[in-house]
């Protein structure tokens, strides 16, 4: 990535109901004042995974001179983590999100030029969300592995896992089980193997998206 323009930068986003003040980190790829075409925003999974397994879309800007915008959503990465918060079903919604990327929009100034957006998983439904408000400047949406319905989500989510051995599912199913013990951990391992990434090793951005979620699960564990 250092070689192509790169800027970092951090924006006071104001959410009283936090308790203190808070912060959104970014990084431009491109230079958003002299490119020709309008930069994409890039929605990372979660929520709380951090925008590292969204790097690989630097590629757009190396193929097609988009300018690409990364962030960290409130709760994760470089932004400001909100621990406290976890649990707090009042506090991590979509609308908090929506602000924080409406936030970033005028920071940056993107409502005239224009700006598309891609969002991955979690960063997908809080595209769909965004774009439903119909905010001043949105061009496009690209939806990536994003359900578009939690029911039909968890339904496909119960094919899936009956499709592993037995031994695994009962313990990935079990109301029981303690989620911090080795035992689950092993067992989501399969299904993340099975399921979500087959690479081995596994990226080193995707192992630091693991690592945010693992750090603070705060906005995930809540929602």
């Amino acid at each position: 990535m250092a070689a192509y323009p790169t800027t970092e930068g951090e924006i006071a986003v104001d959410i009283p109901e936090a308790g203190k003040p808070c912060k959104t980190w970014y990084q431009i790829v491109g230079d958003l004042s002299v490119a020709k075409e309008s930069p994409v925003v890039a929605l990372h999974g979660g929520p709380g995974s951090g925008h590292d397994s969204m790097l690989v879309l630097t590629e757009l800007y190396k193929k097609w001179g988009l300018p690409i915008i990364f962030y960290d959503q409130i709760g994760c990465g470089r932004s400001t983590h909100l621990r406290e918060k976890t649990g707090d079903e009042e506090f991590w919604t979509f609308d908090l999100f929506i602000r924080e990327l409406d936030n970033l929009i005028d920071h940056l100034n993107l409502r005239d030029k224009g700006f598309h957006i891609i969002g991955q998983s979690f960063g997908g439904m809080l595209a769909g969300a965004y774009a439903s408000r119909q905010p001043v400047g949105l061009k496009k949406i690209v939806l990536s592995s994003a359900p578009a319905s939690m029911p039909l989500y968890k339904e496909s989510c119960k094919k899936r896992l009956a499709e592993l051995s037995p031994s695994v599912r009962e313990i990935l199913e079990s109301a029981e089980v303690d989620h911090s013990s080795q035992e689950f951990k092993d067992a989501a391992e399969v299904f993340m193997k099975t399921f979500v990434i087959r690479l081995d090793p596994v990226p080193d951005p995707v192992q630091r998206t693991w690592r945010n979620l693992k750090e603070n699960p705060s906005a995930y564990s809540t929602m």
